[in-house]
């Protein structure tokens, strides 16, 4: 049974209101429904809209036209500490409250609840705590937020709109400027927030950890709106490969990622087991190789199909890999790498060992050099 959206939109155009009561359209005629308890993922290039989609669902952007309820209600008939009791916001601006300590940017997050005076009792202090403990920042709680790493102080940030207890939590590129260990640990921190009934929609570049965590992606883009759906919906109809196309770089539904795609198209035979052939085959689609024995279903590369530009699956639901008509084929494939082990790769032509290589680096330089049949018989 499908689930009905905690946030829906209708006929939504977003922009901005100028000088002299203009308007800029950055999108119109939005549809989308944020579904409760599920991790939405926002994806599109830069200047698409993502952050002027965000603040107006938050509402605090408004809508050029159109309808946004937030349950059964307009948005724009809550007040703000009503709206800040539903929708929480983490946004990429850098927050100027560096003199205050983390338990203190925190507790900020309980003045929706707070009365007249705004004083926080004990209920509220435990509550401070435990937004801390469930953001793994508890134990910065004494330190200034200026102290803090990037990747610390974007936690700070999700404890604080966990402090005010509400159902959903927008945010803008929380895993900007963070590095690769602290932008899993965000990621994982809001899976675990959606799987605990928390409500996030959030804006990224990161399309592996994407594709991976949410339950949801909305692909937004200049001039074909918003696609959504999961993520192997939307891999497996060609949708994310239409979106990303960019000529030269191709979507690769096999690994999920994207591949510069070479101009050479130079048949090999790979022999090698497991992790060692994921990596062989790496290094040589780095430089224009392709697995001439590979299986129809293993090849990295997929032509467009019948059923849309782009689209890995065909009427019969089976991959087609892209092999020039001219290219040689299995039998009389001249090159052969064997890797025996990261530190033992045999290079042969024409059936014969020609040269035994001691690491991937060496062979990287054979083949950006096009000297790998040089020298036969060379141990490099």
């Amino acid at each position: 049974m499908r689930q009905e959206g905690i946030i829906t939109a209708y006929d939504l155009a977003i922009g901005y209101r100028t000088g002299g009561g203009r308007e800029k359209h950055v999108h119109d005629n939005l549809a989308l429904s944020l579904r409760p308890g599920m991790l939405t993922c926002l994806i599109g290039p830069n200047g698409a809209g993502k952050s002027t989609l965000l603040r107006t669902l938050g509402g605090s952007q408004p809508p050029l036209s159109g309808s946004i309820l937030l349950g059964s209600r307009s948005l724009e008939r809550y007040s703000l500490r009503e709206r800040s009791r539903q929708i929480g916001m983490v946004l990429t601006d850098k927050t100027h409250a560096g003199g205050l300590r983390v338990a203190e940017v925190v507790a900020l997050g309980r003045h929706p609840h707070l009365g007249f005076f705004g004083h926080l009792h004990a209920d509220d202090r435990q509550i401070v705590q435990q937004a801390m403990q469930q953001a793994g920042i508890d134990h910065k709680a004494e330190s200034y937020l200026a102290e803090l790493s990037d990747g610390e102080r974007q936690k700070a940030m999700i404890a604080k709109t966990l402090a005010q207890e509400c159902p959903i939590i927008l945010l803008d590129e929380p895993t900007a400027f963070l590095d690769i260990t602290s932008r899993i640990e965000v990621m994982h921190l809001l899976r675990s927030l959606a799987g605990q009934g928390k409500t996030i929609l959030l804006s990224t570049h990161d399309i592996d950890q994407a594709l991976a965590l949410a339950d949801r992606l909305w692909l937004l883009s200049r001039n074909d709106g918003l696609r959504c759906g999961t993520p192997e919906d939307l891999v497996l109809d060609g949708e994310i490969n239409r979106f990303f196309d960019r000529g030269a770089i191709a979507f690769d539904p096999r690994k999920g990622n994207f591949r510069i795609q070479s101009e050479r198209r130079i048949p090999v035979r790979i022999e090698a087991e497991g992790t060692l052939r994921i990596w062989a085959e790496n290094l040589l689609t780095r430089y224009g190789y392709y697995n001439a024995e590979a299986k129809p279903e293993d090849q990295s590369d997929v032509a467009p199909t019948a059923t849309g530009p782009g689209c890995p699956y065909g009427p019969t639901d089976t991959l087609k890999p892209t092999i020039p008509a001219n290219t040689a084929s299995t039998n009389t494939t001249a090159l052969r790498i064997t890797v025996r082990s990261p530190q033992r790769i045999e290079v042969s032509t024409g059936g014969a060992l020609r040269q035994t290589v001691t690491s991937f680096e060496a062979l990287s330089d054979l083949l950006k050099n096009n000297s790998i049949t040089e020298n036969p018989n060379k141990n490099a």
